[in-house]
């Protein structure tokens, strides 16, 4: 096989909405059982969890516990704090990195999340579209500052309404990011071509696999993983958090799980919920809502290879990696 730099990278895309077990799915694939066997092997995880960056913020986010972390190594997890903003550019160039990095070392790369964003622009390519104005970002966030999200959210449906389809309402970042591009260049961020944009990048080769679930079982599944979140300390990991200086401005705070906990205070600032029973039913209900979402973005990707989560999708797992990866010696595939 000719060297990675100069053949296309083979790699796992494996992704689902979130409650629906990708976890404990990629353990029971690449960790060894009790009599050390495998599934699979030779593979690391490369994170596409857009809230998992953040250090601190373990329950809410899921995380895999640090056990499965030490036998099947991810990246991409515990990078940043809390009130830093990470991006979907450099989401991608850090997966790029890990890739290649991965391959070097005789391993398969497996890109692994819920988020579909970055799933999707990895697999396709970043829009080129151009760098940030610091101008016009500042007039931007001074009108949503006195005028509020609406006007906003009604300019971009008027200009760019491909983006607003797919920008949801609470997630400032993007809102501002589409605005600019249009006011800077007169064209919608949705008009810029892709870097390597088609059914792959050049860089690889894709094996994408997506998870999918019964509805009512996926909804069960987020309401008994929200109930062991506060089993397991969420309630006193937001308050470390929020004792450390961090609030619902910061952008890891905004993720569902985290943002729930905060209720405005009298006079500015804000405070702790006390009703915790009313937080964690509004964090299941946001979680459900964010799942139904994530499965109408998902059907947006190309090229997926679809499996039932339930009973058993560790076969045909098994099955179409084995294809994909036959004759890669490499990568010693079983």
């Amino acid at each position: 096989m000719p060297e990675p730099e100069q053949a296309p990278i083979p790699v796992c895309i494996f992704f689902g909405p979130t409650g629906s077990g990708k976890t404990a799915i990629l353990e029971s694939l690449f960790v060894p059982d009790a009599q050390g066997k495998t599934l699979l092997e030779g593979a690391e995880v490369v994170s596409a969890d857009s809230m998992q960056v953040y250090r601190g913020m373990d329950q809410g986010t899921a995380k895999p516990p640090a056990s499965l972390r030490s036998a099947l190594p991810h990246h991409l997890i515990d990078i940043c704090n809390p009130d830093e903003q990470f991006t979907l550019g450099t989401f991608v160039s850090l997966a790029d990195a890990c890739c290649r990095d991965i391959v070097r070392r005789g391993k398969v790369p497996v890109v692994s999340g819920g988020t579909g964003f970055y799933l999707k622009h990895f697999i396709q390519g970043l829009p080129e579209a151009p760098p940030s104005d610091a101008l016009i970002r500042r007039e931007l966030r001074e009108e949503l500052r006195l005028r509020g999200r609406a006007p906003l959210l009604e300019a971009l449906a008027a200009g760019d309404p491909q983006s607003a389809r797919h920008i949801h309402p609470n997630d400032t970042y993007r809102l501002l990011r589409a605005l600019e591009v249009l006011r800077l260049c007169g064209r919608p961020l949705s008009a810029f071509s892709r870097s390597g944009a088609g059914p792959g990048r050049p860089a690889y080769r894709f094996l994408i696999l997506g998870l999918t679930r019964e509805r009512e079982d996926l909804y069960r599944r987020i309401d008994e993983r929200c109930a062991r979140m506060f089993r397991d300390g969420l309630v006193q990991e937001l308050r470390a958090l929020f004792e450390a200086g961090y609030g619902p401005r910061d952008p890891g705070m905004r993720a569902i799980g985290y943002k729930e906990f905060f209720v405005a205070r009298e006079g500015g600032g804000f405070d702790l919920s006390t009703d915790l029973a009313g937080v964690q039913a509004l964090v299941a209900r946001n979680s459900r809502r964010y799942a139904k979402r994530q499965l109408s973005y998902f059907a947006s990707i190309p090229g997926v290879r679809w499996i039932a989560a339930s009973p058993d999708p560790l076969p045909r797992i098994r099955e179409e990696w084995q294809r994909f990866f036959h004759g890669l010696s490499r990568f010693s595939v079983p």
